[in-house]
Order: structure tokens, then C-alpha cells, then sequence
């Protein structure tokens, strides 16, 4: 099972990742379980050491596949499928599947980030298909048609259900963003990112298809305007929620802003004020394990879950938002960083956590929910460890800018 992402891993980025490398080869290995309901394919869970296990989804899987291209597309395509399996007529495709009885049980009136696109375009960009595509077309437009109906701002862009009630559908539990924030459906900065990046698969997929692509392209060309104006905030150089914006009183140094930057909707401008002045700022972002997911220097920022700590998933997104504007030199950085301190606590603990200490320090004494009993970080977590894709962009840039 997925040897070929095993024997990718023995010879894959600095010599002293590659233990690290083959143990996260073999947890996916571990990890992949028997078809079960809704799953038409073996499916492979969150990780054996996350508190929830056995679980499927959220974007976890979604950086799962992205690590296992290329070395094992046919795993990632099953797996592809399988984050669709669920998929409501209404068009909300599931955030985390419980498989706890042996069949999956999700929540249904909340999604999560709709990043999966992004793993289809990276399997057909290598592989040259149009099947997969035409498979993932009208799923693609249905989710369109849940986040237009059931998340759009009245101000323009779009919200997730955090601002709301705190449900946390934008994967970022208990969020700083949302402390002491009026409640209402308020144009949130990753939301309105994410929906853009939808609209631009759902163009580029059209158009591959042979079917029209002026409505999705219509649409992101009149949601860009509004990321680039209303979302950015030009003290800081980086963007935010429209509450946030110009008002220090509301505005949060979360990691969320790098979001406009990393789907492209950003002007050079702003994507180098992103870049230089938040996420190579050390007293911002550019922690010894990069990013933090709050600016160090925000009064908010502390070492507990997503309000502080680093998870590799957020530095592999900041990295490809990097080369996508031209900025390979800050991309290699970052990615470095991340796998030296990921490496190093692998040779010290024989563990891959969930997220990290920024600062470098003991990862199990970072706290993720303290009311809960789950108060660190989980271990044996593949979901937000994307460290193969991490280590294979790293080497491809090779110094390159």
C-alpha cells in the first residue's frame, strides 16, 4: 500500500527530513481504511492520533491528497471522489465524517473550506485529465450554488457560520476574529477568498469542458474589486474582515489575511505588503516555525490552538501563494523553517504533531482546547502535515526566485 509514496520519501529534500518523510509515507499507509458508507473507495482518516479518530474531511483530507501527489495519484483521486461521496442536493459538500459507528455521521447544515479544487486541478495539471474534471464539474457548481444561497454577505463577499454562533466552519476553532465581535453575516476574509478561488476553478473548468465560462468568470472578475478594496487594510499591508478594516479596535494580525494573496486575488501591491511587511516580519509571522497563525505581536497571540501556534498546512498555503506571485525566494524560506523544527521534534519525540510551537518549543506543551480534555495537540495527525508536498515543493525551487 502506496509503497511508491515511501520509496518518494527515502530520497525527497534535506537528508535530515527524510525520517520524518518515510514515518508520514507510512502513517498515510496505516492510515488508509476499507470502503464504508458514504465512501465508495478505501478511504483514508484524519490520522490514528487524532482525539476524534477514526474521522475523514474538513480540508484535512484535502492537504492529505495534495501530499501523496504525485507519487500515488490513483490513492489521490479515490480520495478526491470520496470527499464528494457526501455532497448534498442542496450542494454542501461535508466538513468532518465520523466513523465511529463504521458508517459515516456528519453534520448538515455546516461546510467547511472549500479548498478541494485545488487538489483536482494539481491531479489533472499532472496527469493531463479531463475525466476527472468532468466528474468534479457539477459538484463544483453545486457548492457554488450552497455558498450563494446560504453564505453570502449583504455587504458583498461572503461568511462562514464562526461569525454567527461560533461553529467554527471556517476550520479555525475559536478564532481570534471572533472575540467580542457583533454577530451578523459579515463579509469574512477567508470565506470571500475561498468563494473566489471556486469561481475561478469553476471558469478554468469550463472552458476545459467546452462549456461556457462568462458566469463564474463574470463573477470572480466582480468579487476580486471587492477583496482588493474593501478587504485590505493599508496600515498594516495585509487584509481582513470588513469589520476589521481601518479599525484597530476590531482588527486581529490573524493569518487568515495571507488568504486574498493565495488565491490570487490580490494586487502586486498588496500581495508584497503581505509577503515582505506580515509574513517575513519577525515580529509578525516569520516565527522560528512559520507561521504563527496570529501575529506574535498582537495582543491576542497566545500558545494555544490557532491562536498562536504553527500548523503546517497554513505554511505549505502561505508557500504557494509565495511562487504564485513570483516570490519562490520567501516561499523556500518558510517551508524550510517549518521542516527543520517538524524534523527536529520527529528526532526528538518520534512524533508528527498537530501543530507547533512557534517559538521552537515542546510541542506537547502547546494548549489546544483547555475547557476540553484534549489539551494538546494531537499526535500520529497526517491532516495539517503535509510535510511530503513541503519537502517536494522546497527542492523544486531550489534557490530559484
Amino acid at each position: 500500500m502506496l509503497q511508491q509514496l515511501r520509496e518518494e520519501a527515502r530520497g525527497l529534500g534535506k537528508p535530515e527530513w527524510r525520517p520524518l518523510l518515510s514515518y508520514v509515507a507510512e502513517l498515510h499507509a496505516q492510515s488508509v481504511k476499507p470502503a464504508a458508507y458514504p465512501f465508495p473507495y478505501p478511504w483514508e482518516e484524519i490520522g490514528p492520533g487524532y482525539w476524534g479518530a477514526p474521522a475523514f474531511g474538513h480540508w484535512d483530507i484535502v492537504h492529505q491528497i495534495i501530499d501523496v501527489l504525485p507519487a500515488e495519484p490513483e490513492h489521490a483521486r479515490k480520495q478526491i471522489l470520496n470527499n464528494l461521496a457526501g455532497q448534498q442536493q442542496d450542494g454542501l459538500v461535508p466538513g468532518v465524517v465520523w466513523m465511529r459507528t463504521g458508517k459515516g455521521e456528519w453534520g448538515h447544515d455546516t461546510g467547511h473550506p472549500p479548498v478541494w479544487p485545488v487538489a483536482v486541478q494539481d491531479y489533472c495539471d499532472r496527469h493531463g485529465s479531463v475525466d476527472l474534471i468532468a466528474a468534479c464539474f457539477e459538484p463544483l457548481t453545486r457548492q457554488i450554488g450552497w455558498f450563494e444561497r446560504f453564505r453570502k454577505s449583504d455587504e458583498g463577499g461572503f461568511f462562514y457560520t464562526d461569525i454567527l454562533n461560533h461553529s467554527w466552519e471556517s476550520g479555525v476553532d475559536e478564532g481570534v476574529r471572533f472575540d467580542d465581535i457583533a454577530t451578523g453575516p459579515y463579509a469574512c476574509v477567508d470565506a470571500t477568498a475561498h468563494v473566489y478561488w471556486l469561481y475561478e476553478h469553476a471558469a478554468r473548468w469550463a472552458a476545459v469542458l467546452g462549456l461556457s465560462a462568462s458566469e463564474f468568470r463574470q463573477k470572480a472578475d466582480a468579487l476580486r474589486p471587492f477583496i482588493q478594496r474593501k478587504l485590505y487594510d493599508s496600515e498594516t499591508g495585509f487584509f481582513c474582515d470588513i469589520w476589521a478594516v481601518g479599525d484597530p479596535a476590531k482588527r486581529r494580525m490573524a493569518y487568515e489575511g495571507m488568504w486574498p494573496m493565495v488565491v490570487g486575488a490580490a494586487t502586486d501591491h498588496q500581495t508584497q505588503c503581505v509577503i515582505d511587511g506580515n509574513l517575513l516580519n519577525a515580529e509578525r509571522f516569520l516565527t522560528h516555525h512559520p507561521i504563527s497563525t496570529v501575529g506574535v505581536s498582537d495582543p491576542k497571540f497566545e500558545l494555544r490552538m490557532w491562536r498562536g501556534p504553527a500548523w503546517n498546512s497554513m505554511t505549505y498555503w502561505a508557500a504557494r501563494g509565495c511562487i504564485g506571485y513570483g516570490r519562490g525566494d520567501a516561499a523556500r524560506l518558510l517551508l524550510g523553517k517549518a521542516l527543520d523544527n517538524t524534523a527536529e521534534w520527529f528526532e526528538r519525540t518520534g512524533e508528527i504533531f498537530e501543530f507547533y510551537d512557534p517559538f521552537g518549543g515542546d510541542p506537547v506543551k502547546v494548549q489546544r482546547k483547555p475547557q476540553t480534555p484534549h489539551n494538546e495537540p494531537s499526535r500520529a495527525y497526517l491532516g495539517h502535515n503535509p510535510v511530503m508536498a513541503m519537502a517536494r515543493m522546497w527542492e523544486q525551487l531550489d534557490g530559484r526566485e
